[in-house]
């Protein structure tokens, strides 16, 4: 297994182009999202504005208002969610492509490194057992690095998603009943 020169420029470029264009694409969709909020918020706000204003009395404006405060908060919370979603699309295809090229990587380094140790002179077979030791300790702390990232983000993801349900609920909680 041989890589030239030329093989490892390509491979950079080809991994710099590939996370220029997933970066792209999530400031893209980014981009959208917070238009069509802004869009969103604007006519929301003078349709609010507008209601508010015909309210006739003080505890009809209140009704009004309390009756208006839990659609924003839903669509503030729909907004976060397609944040996050958007954020962590991005980070789990970045995630598996630097994981690719690692596993990529490992199996080319481990190859040269066999071929090297292949043609190690006899009686430096303590120096290859030790090569081959530290390459699998490495290899078992990357592992070990990439099973703990996982944790935190679906830890991380848990609690995002508890939150937006207790926010939920308490804004439904919160909002007036129907008159009876």
């Amino acid at each position: 297994m041989t890589v030239s020169a030329q093989d490892f420029a390509k491979a950079g470029v080809d991994s710099a182009l590939f996370f220029a264009n997933t970066a792209f694409d999530s400031i893209e969709r980014l981009a959208t999202l917070n238009l069509n909020a802004t869009r969103s918020l604007v006519e929301t706000s003078f349709a609010n504005a507008s209601a508010l204003l015909g309210a006739k009395d003080v505890q009809s404006f209140v009704a009004l208002q309390q009756s208006l405060a839990a659609p924003a908060i839903e669509q503030g919370l729909a907004y976060s969610r397609n944040v996050y979603a958007i954020t962590t699309e991005t980070k789990d295809k970045l995630a598996k492509a630097v994981e690719s090229q690692v596993a990529e990587a490992n199996a080319k380094v481990s190859g040269l490194v066999d071929k090297a140790l292949a043609s190690a002179p006899a009686g430096s077979e303590p120096v290859v057992a030790v090569v081959k030791s530290a390459m699998a300790a490495a290899n078992n702390a990357i592992d070990g690095i990439s099973k703990a990232s996982k944790q935190v983000a679906e830890v991380a993801e848990a609690s995002v998603a508890a939150a937006t349900e207790a926010t939920l609920k308490a804004t439904k909680a919160a909002a007036p009943k129907g008159k009876k």
